[in-house]
């Protein structure tokens, strides 16, 4: 018996056997096998497709996600326009306000001052008429010593009043 030669017997004997496990794995293993690497096949293209389907639905919201984002941009641009519009209005408001105020304020101290001034002229024009009284009393005094000018005086303003009435 030689190494490289096989004997014909163990030949046999060796087919007979790769024949019979070959037609135990053809009957029983295979089809378990295959069916499984099919299960697997079908499993892996299921997950290619909801793969593919969370893709487009990424994609989808990604680009809801940036239409949503623009949409708060504008409304963040308009709301900033609303404010500044409403503050420049409530600023003009409180500076006709103030405005208004003022004027009603120097309308009040004109009338105030004007009221002082009349004030002061009453006084001053009582004042002066006192001062003039004060004056003739003494100057009439002086004049009207003697009874003769008093008579005098007398009839000359006897005579003013009579031509004053007609």
């Amino acid at each position: 018996m030689s190494l490289l030669v096989p004997d014909s017997g163990l030949l046999f004997w060796m087919l007979l056997s790769f024949g019979i496990v070959f037609f135990v794995l053809a009957k029983y293993g295979f089809p378990v096998i295959v069916k499984m690497v099919n299960e697997r096949k079908e499993y892996i293209d299921r997950s290619l497709v909801v793969a593919k389907e969370a893709n487009e639905q990424l994609a989808n919201l990604k680009a809801e996600g940036e239409t949503i984002m623009a949409k708060a941009h504008e409304e963040q641009a308009r709301i900033l326009n609303e404010a500044a519009a409403t503050r420049d209005r409530i600023i003009k408001e409180a500076k006709e306000q103030a405005r208004i105020e003022g004027d009603k304020m120097m309308e009040e101290v004109k009338r105030q001052i004007q009221a002082e001034k009349e004030d002061a002229i009453r006084d001053i024009r009582r004042q002066v008429a006192v001062l003039s009284v004060d004056i003739a009393e003494k100057v009439l005094r002086k004049n009207l010593d003697d009874e003769n000018k008093q008579t005098a005086m007398i009839d000359r303003l006897l005579d003013e009043l009579t031509v004053s009435k007609n």
